[in-house]
């Protein structure tokens, strides 16, 4: 890889959402640390939303309540911080750049149009010595822009006026389909590898292809099929034509890149439409798999499925490249789940499992005609399941009445039933499974500590009770649309406590460490139920675990070790991205999120970048 700067790193900058490549999301500075962490106070806070947007202005789909339309929008997004620079993509329609220390903006890009960069943030590409480095983010529309990043204008060279159209033929399967990025980009050397976001339904659309453009001219370097192609490796794998033209099979949230093994990892996620498998019969590879290429050419590796011919949308929303030490050695690995929080460990060389994995029977009962599910599922020895699979109707939520009295009626008005594990979706009932298509985890993903070897999460334990319906066309559809074991005012789920937790894995032994409670509820019969989060952690050198996350917009801090909350404040609004740290020019270590709300069922309510440091 083209490296960073050697005083860049020493500054302990957060160079990509994950702060590198492998997403560990893991700092090596150590200046703020559990002894002191209780003194952290708001350094300076910067407002995205520009003069003159309200309400108004702000589009919002038919049908949504009135209490969404805010005048705010929602961000996932993780600032980057390099060489004093924060960069920064907002939900206005906007990139900026602000000087880290005092959050004054440095510059702005403003998109032509109505586009809008990815919710999550953007890339660095540090240069190659001949051009200088630039800001790359995909928009929701397909384009893949490049950015000078010291002054913010378009790159020279790249694409038309640094924009590359990636709506190209060969992925848009002859359809206008949607195709757009909601994730920034992985970046190997001279190369921006790109995922996509795709429709969910219907079956043909868009496909989700991975694919490599040159930093420099943004051309197009290599694509790799997430269907396989017929000629190519594992082709096969679907029942007939029915992989042709076939939507979903995208990476949607980060494509993982080891830098010293030139290895890219390709979290793949469901095949469309991803609660009904009647039309696409078979394993569907490389749906719910971990791919390895080989990150300058694309070619493939090696692949493990973790979820086979998914009826759920559980997709495959983290992998985090990890360290396991056995018996003396230390094996280079990567740590992978599914939105059923079951985590598995693998050789990031080979592909192997280092704990076993066994192929267990699961259910297949359905009333849905021509629908076959798949009659295993793997489940590794180590490390148990982080969060629910099951769930029985003794199992509803007890206290207070008024929750309980708001799900008994959501039982009573969608006909929800208990169900077990992998149990597939019927048309007579809405079976609640679990953890629903919120996840047990989702995009946030997990933090690894290489010095302690623990992989640290939140967890939902939340349903999908949802129920299937044909279609005027044949297929099959949900009954109702989307929809969750919840109180929707309150977003406390229906189910007994815990809802939410933050989980510690220690990756040597595959043992489950600790749980704490994440979330905190007014009402006190919930003191210790926890809540739903969306977002993720980030780990220091120094022994401490930053996590938003959460509906109470709180920010905390745990200690790794233990789980102990050690500290906490009240932010703007909830941090729905993932917290990020870096040193200021003056050795001042910070602590940096992004505070918008407009997730986990609520709306967005504010619009602050808000930074922390010690006195």
């Amino acid at each position: 890889m083209a490296a960073l700067p050697a005083l860049a790193q020493q500054k302990g900058d957060w160079t990509s959402y994950g702060r590198d490549e492998g997403h560990a999301r893991h700092s090596p500075l150590t200046a703020i640390k559990p002894a002191n962490v209780s003194k952290l106070k708001k350094l300076w806070s910067y407002h995205m939303r520009p003069a003159g947007v309200t309400a108004d202005s702000i589009p919002m789909p038919d049908g949504v309540p009135e209490r969404f339309k805010t005048g705010f929008s929602a961000s996932e997004a993780t600032p980057l911080v390099v060489d004093g620079t924060m960069y920064l993509s907002t939900p206005y329609r906007r990139v900026v750049a602000l000087d880290a220390a005092t959050g004054k903006e440095r510059w702005v890009f403003n998109f032509p149009g109505n586009d809008q960069a990815s919710t999550r943030g953007v890339a660095y590409w540090p240069g190659d010595g001949k051009t200088g480095p630039r800001i790359v983010f995909g928009t929701r529309t397909g384009k893949l822009y490049a950015l000078d990043a010291k002054t913010g204008q378009p790159a020279a060279g790249f694409g038309e006026a640094g924009a590359v159209n990636m709506k190209t033929p060969e992925v848009m399967n002859g359809t206008r389909a949607p195709l757009g990025m909601s994730s920034p980009p992985a970046i190997y050397k001279n190369l921006i590898i790109t995922g996509s976001r795709v429709q969910e339904m219907p079956a043909k659309g868009a496909a989700g292809d991975v694919r490599a453009w040159d930093a420099v001219t943004g051309k197009l370097a290599w694509t790799f099929h997430t269907i396989p192609q017929p000629g190519e490796a594992n082709f096969g794998t679907w029942e007939g034509d029915s992989w042709k033209g076939r939507s979903g099979n995208n990476v949607w949230t980060f494509v993982v890149v080891d830098d010293q093994r030139g290895i890219a990892y390709l979290p793949v996620g469901a095949p469309t439409f991803d609660r009904w498998g009647g039309d696409r019969k078979g394993m569907n590879l490389y749906g719910n798999s971990i791919v390895a290429v080989e990150a300058a050419t694309g070619k493939y590796l090696w692949h493990f499925q973790t979820m086979h011919h998914d009826i759920w949308d559980v997709d495959l929303p983290a992998a985090t490249l990890i360290d396991v030490k056995r018996d003396g050695r230390t094996i280079p690995a990567i740590a992978v789940m599914n939105k059923t929080a079951i985590m598995f460990i693998l050789d990031r060389v080979t592909g192997k499992p280092l704990y076993d994995v066994k192929e267990v029977p699961v259910p297949t009962d359905t009333d849905v005609p021509g629908e076959q599910p798949w009659p295993t599922q793997p489940m590794p020895a180590k490390p148990a399941p982080l969060s629910r699979l099951t769930f029985s109707m003794d199992e509803m939520v007890q206290a207070p009445a008024s929750l309980r009295a708001t799900c008994d009626k959501i039982v009573a008005d969608m006909g929800v039933v208990a169900s077990k594990a992998f149990q597939p979706l019927r048309a007579d009932s809405a079976v609640a499974f679990f953890p629903g298509s919120f996840g047990g985890i989702d995009w946030g993903g997990g933090s690894f500590d290489p010095a302690t070897g623990l992989y640290v999460v939140n967890i939902n334990n939340l349903a999908s009770p949802q129920q299937m319906i044909q279609q005027p066309d044949g297929s099959w559809g949900l009954k109702g649309g989307y929809a969750y074991f919840l109180d929707p005012e309150t977003g406390n789920p229906c189910s007994k406590p815990p809802w939410g937790e933050l989980v510690a894995v220690n990756v040597n032994s595959g043992d489950i460490v600790w749980r704490s409670v994440l979330g905190a509820n007014e009402d006190p019969a919930l003191k210790d139920a926890g809540g739903i989060s969306a977002g993720g952690p980030i780990t220091t050198a120094s022994g401490l675990t930053f996590i938003g996350a959460t509906r109470d917009s709180m920010i905390r801090a745990f200690e790794t070790r233990t789980g102990k909350l050690l500290w906490s404040d009240k932010l703007p609004a909830s941090n729905y991205g993932t917290p990020m740290t870096f040193a200021m020019k003056d050795g001042r270590q910070a602590v940096g999120v992004v505070a918008t709300g407009g997730f986990a069922f609520q709306p967005a309510t504010a619009d602050e970048v808000v930074v922390y440091t010690l006195p």
